[in-house]
């Protein structure tokens, strides 16, 4: 299915590192919170990214790593990148009292879904104060919010799984959402399993062509781009590669 071309409607530079960049694409208007596209950039690649805005217009926020993603970023509004898509399963929601953990990058999926609900708290993480996104967005909406850093420059010092294990011994909750750093999320996995916490993940992988043919973002007999990007616990209770092995572009299994 060839790409959907579409003109950068708005730009807003989160970080140092983070950009969203804003279209209106009439299939992606009704996409779903966790769902993901593919974009194109011409002349250079097509790279999946999970809706961070969903709504009259639609929008990807996007970390400068790779060489698309640095394209990408040089790029202006009325630039033109082509959209596939929206591909994948979404969140489920389940219960009223829900609890999102969120680790760099891994708050942009999120974010549709905890603008939806009404009771939430949220855990978001960053290496650093300068790189946590949507801190402002996040209080607007109500969220109760709490923050950590690995170098302790804004809020907790240390990882938000250490937050969340904290947090869960305090109170109850209906489905725990996750999203960021794998290890992290396999921590948040850990400890939902001995807390008997419902928890739905969105995972990341190498991925291709989106639809689940390539076959380069399998894991365990599942594909991300076509099972997920979201599992739920019981899923990922099969996937012994989960916070363990990915594949790089070329096909090979790597530690993560």
């Amino acid at each position: 299915m060839p790409p959907r071309i579409c003109s950068i409607v708005d730009i807003i530079e989160n970080t140092t590192l983070h950009k969203t960049f804003y279209f209106s694409d009439e299939k992606c208007r009704n996409a779903k919170p966790g769902q993901f596209i593919m974009i194109w950039i011409p002349g250079v690649d097509e790279i999946p990214m999970s809706l961070s805005f969903i709504g009259e217009k639609q929008g990807v926020t996007v970390e400068k790593k790779g060489e698309g993603t640095k394209k990408l970023h040089e790029m202006n509004v009325g630039d033109k990148i082509g959209i596939r898509g929206p591909y994948g399963n979404a969140f489920s929601m389940h219960g009223k009292k829900f609890l999102f953990v969120a680790g760099g990058t891994g708050i942009a999926p999120l974010m549709p879904l905890i603008k939806m609900v009404k009771e939430k708290v949220v855990i978001l993480g960053a290496r650093t104060s300068s790189l946590l996104l949507f801190e402002k967005e996040l209080k607007e909406m109500n969220a109760k919010l709490y923050i950590a850093t690995d170098d302790g420059s804004h809020g907790y010092h240390g990882f938000a799984t250490d937050v969340f294990e904290k947090i869960i011994k305090e109170g109850k909750f209906d489905m725990v959402y996750t999203c960021g750093p794998e290890a992290m999320m396999k921590k948040v996995f850990d400890l939902c399993i001995k807390k008997n916490i419902p928890m739905q993940a969105s995972l990341e992988r190498y991925m291709k062509c989106g639809v689940g043919i390539c076959d380069s973002c399998a894991i365990d007999g599942y594909h991300v781009c076509k099972d997920g990007p979201v599992f739920d616990i019981n899923m990922l209770k099969k996937m012994d590669d989960f916070g363990k092995w990915k594949r790089d572009e070329t096909g090979k299994k790597v530690e993560i």
